[in-house]
């Protein structure tokens, strides 16, 4: 993987670039110049190793005279699919919790108690239109997120260009 990133304010090779990432693993990367461009690296070997999962990261540009904050963020990254030997659900939060509203909903067309009971266990049950205002809330939430993967954009609204290499 190659990323290559170009600062106005931190020219390469005046300032070099740490990318420190912090989540289910440590990710540490620093970039080489190439003209007034950072490029960042990662080999095939070296990305395998990273956990999986979402990662808070920071971008650091550093000089002689010192460290200064360039950006900071969050990101996910992903299980490689290949590794994956046991039953994968790649679903987002989002989907599974739609998929199970949509269950209860689809449940409910002969059921119209609100909470009964037997014997001295009462059991309550999510009002439809509680059921109905999440439904909403979570299509939008899945819609989003759908139309943000068609764009190519991430959910941050940037596209994020990757040229993975040898």
């Amino acid at each position: 993987m190659e990323i290559a990133v170009t600062l106005t304010a931190f020219p390469a090779p005046e300032f070099e670039l740490h990318l420190v990432l912090r989540g289910p693993g440590q990710i540490d990367m620093l970039s080489a110049p190439d003209g007034a461009t950072h490029i960042f690296e990662a080999t095939a070997v070296q990305s395998a190793e990273w956990v999986p999962g979402t990662y808070w990261w920071q971008l650091r540009a550093q000089s002689a005279d010192g460290v200064y904050p360039v950006a900071t963020g969050q990101t996910v990254i992903a299980a490689d699919l290949a590794t994956i030997t046991d039953p994968h659900d790649g679903r987002s939060h989002a989907e599974k919790v739609l998929e199970a509203i949509e269950a209860v909903i689809e449940g409910r067309a002969t059921k119209d108690q609100e909470s009964y009971t037997i014997k001295d266990r009462t059991l309550q049950r999510t009002p439809l239109g509680e059921l109905l205002k999440f439904r909403a809330q979570y299509r939008d939430e899945v819609r989003a997120q759908k139309q943000a993967a068609r764009n190519g954009n991430s959910l941050f609204g940037r596209m994020i260009k990757v040229r993975f290499t040898g």
